[in-house]
């Protein structure tokens, strides 16, 4: 619903953009009438090659005069038909010069017919030659009609261009100066350009030089005042992106990036949405396409119930089963701003969707029996949780409310109401916990595993480690650190976390629930640990500021909970290889239920008492026997050999 103003505002601006259009369409059939006879004009000059007595002796000077107000009409229905008129010649391509070209053609030869419709002669070379000069003359008046618009919105809207060198001669980095251009509102003027292919090198696009390759990079910053690097081969594997990012990385010079490939033909994003660099373009590896097939056997046409399906993997685990489509999609969350945002993106991208977004804490035993039994889903991915170490450690009653018994509530009615398989959302922290969050984690999983083989449910974890992009995440808190000017706070040098994308863990954790058996931990191999000081020093590098010198680096001390490192396996887990060569099982720990109730037991005695002996207990709960050690994903030849 528009709002109309007392004074008419929205009527009055929408008149006056309706008369600028009407305005400017007129002056372009004006200046297109006088184009047509000017080009009749010059092609009979051009044809008896200036002899103007000859032009009068063979009448042509007549037909001219006879055919020019009905060539003129025809013409310029023709140039409507082919929607000269309604083009935006501010953003014109090879498109509009097609029905420029046909135009002309099809212009040419009505002004011809009718001279011979009224029995007047012009040249049988005419529609030829007229063709040629009108296509120029249409095309230049189009040129002309496009630099003075554009010229006139700098005019009224000036922008302050940036020098900006172009990483990449190939096609996106052609689309990137072509919008730079051509559209006035951009912020950005190509002044070279660097490409390692040496036969691109020393040629132009657009009039911009390829000076070098990637070794040249700094020397072109300098000799050509640059204030911007673009970044604009989105298919280049993750290794060429690292080492010519890190080459980029110049103090006062910004960096940004195209959108991929895949998100330009889809649609996704446009050339307009040039994006910062984050620390995601130089961390792991290349992204990791999995095969989400065999899980759309288990959920297509099926009720799928996500809880936490607000938080940054529960919202990402909705996007990816609704692509799957299900028979309904239940997303049940505590936090009612999460679950809106949610449901709005969902209404929106499938609108066939089947939805259904409940409020509720998986903390209220009779809330989700309620809801199990309303809903009956097939397929439950558990993912509300409390996630942040820190807190935790000062509330830890409240991890184990919600965590723990969050989850029992949750498995317990997933077994009493026919859901067919269960996944638990787990963590790295998991394993060898020595703080409240992780060993809520690890009791997690075990109640799962207890659960497991006494119902037709299957019941399964999935543990993987840091996902770049969530709420609450390192990355975000160092983005805000260095726009505040620093200090960019590190706990200890040493500290190592495993990192994986939010689409690509879930994904693979869709992709274990298709492997699920019953009883299983997955484990997703995360890459290679980084170092927490070298992604802090990247990110300041990548805002166009020198570490220690510009932005400061403060060393805090590990948090109470906190690990210089994450492990992902127990060493009596074991470990099994799956179709998927990221996705390893830990071989089944076998629990009962009265062990797992003995200890819930325990837990009800104290979850109301002071945080140090609700934390002892709970730690105290997890230990396992003193042979139990623990050890990493495998690397190299080690996944080879990995049982099967």
């Amino acid at each position: 619903m528009v709002c109309m103003l007392p004074d008419g505002g929205n009527m009055n601006e929408s008149g006056k953009l309706r008369r600028g259009h009407l305005s400017s369409t007129a002056a372009l059939i004006i200046t297109d009438i006088l184009i047509i006879n000017i080009a009749a004009f010059a092609t009979v000059v051009l044809r008896v090659e200036f002899d103007f007595p000859l032009i009068s002796a063979l009448g042509f000077f007549e037909a001219l005069r006879y055919c020019c107000i009905p060539g003129s009409i025809m013409s310029v229905l023709v140039f409507s038909a082919f929607r000269l008129y309604s083009s935006r010649w501010e953003y014109a391509g090879e498109r509009e010069v097609f029905y420029l070209g046909f135009a002309s053609v099809c212009a040419s030869a009505l002004y011809y017919t009718s001279a011979l419709v009224m029995r007047r002669s012009l040249p049988r070379s005419f529609p030829f030659i007229c063709t040629l000069l009108l296509f120029v003359l249409l095309s230049l008046s189009r040129y002309i009609y496009r630099r003075v618009s554009q010229g006139r919105h700098l005019h009224e809207h000036p922008v302050a261009k940036k020098r900006t060198l172009v990483i990449g001669a190939g096609t996106a980095g052609a689309m990137a100066i072509r919008e730079f251009d051509d559209n006035p509102a951009s912020r950005n003027t190509a002044v070279c350009l660097i490409d390692d292919d040496p036969s691109k090198q020393g040629s132009r696009i657009r009039g911009v030089k390829v000076v070098g390759g990637r070794d040249m990079i700094a020397d072109a910053v300098k000799k050509y005042g640059v204030e911007e690097i673009i970044f604009c081969i989105p298919s280049a594997p993750i290794s060429v992106r690292n080492e010519i990012l890190e080459k980029c990385s110049i103090p006062g010079v910004a960096l940004k990036t195209l959108p991929t490939l895949s998100q330009l033909a889809n649609g996704e994003v446009t050339l307009q949405q040039v994006k910062n660099v984050s620390i995601d373009d130089l961390l792991g590896r290349t992204q990791v396409c999995t095969d989400n097939s065999a899980m759309a056997d288990k959920v297509r046409g099926k009720t799928v119930l996500v809880t936490g399906g607000g938080g940054s993997i529960g919202s990402e685990l909705c996007r990816q089963i609704a692509a799957l489509k299900p028979g309904r999609l239940v997303i049940f969350d505590i936090y009612e701003n999460n679950a809106y945002d949610i449901q709005m993106e969902l209404r929106r991208r499938y609108p066939e969707l089947d939805l259904v977004v409940l409020i509720g804490s998986v903390r209220d035993e009779q809330r989700v029996r309620y809801v199990f039994d309303r809903y009956r889903p097939a397929v439950v991915c558990h993912a509300a949780a409390h996630k942040h170490v820190p807190l935790m450690e000062d509330s830890p009653a409240e991890a184990i409310k919600n965590n723990v018994f969050g989850t029992y509530n949750t498995a317990k009615a997933a077994g009493d109401f026919g859901t067919s398989l269960f996944i638990l959302i787990s963590s790295d922290k998991a394993v060898n916990p020595t703080n409240v969050m992780g060993a809520s984690k690890r009791l997690c999983e075990m109640v799962v595993q207890s659960m497991n083989g006494h119902s037709g449910t299957n019941y399964i974890a999935v543990r993987f480690g840091n996902v770049l992009g969530s709420n609450g995440s390192v990355i975000p808190l160092f983005k805000k650190q260095i726009a505040e000017g620093g200090p960019v706070t590190v706990t200890d040098k040493r500290v190592t976390r495993f990192f994986m994308t939010i689409p690509e863990a879930v994904s693979l954790i869709l992709q274990a629930g298709a492997y699920a058996k019953g009883g299983e931990v997955f484990v997703l191999d995360m890459g290679q640990p980084v170092r927490i000081d070298d992604m802090a020093r990247k990110m300041i590098r990548l805002s166009g500021f020198e570490p220690d010198v510009d932005i400061k680096i403060v060393y805090t001390g590990l948090r109470p909970g906190e690990k210089l490192y994450e492990e992902l396996l127990l060493k009596s887990e074991g470990l099994q290889k799956t179709d998927n060569h990221l996705i390893y099982i830990g071989h089944q720990m076998m629990y009962t239920p009265e062990e797992i109730d003995e200890k819930l037991e325990k837990l009800r005695g104290v979850i109301y008492a002071e945080a140090p002996e609700v934390r002892e207990c709970v730690l105290s709960l997890i230990q396992e026997p003193a042979d139990k050690m623990y050890d990493e994903i495998p690397t190299g030849e080690e996944k080879e050999t990995a049982t099967v």
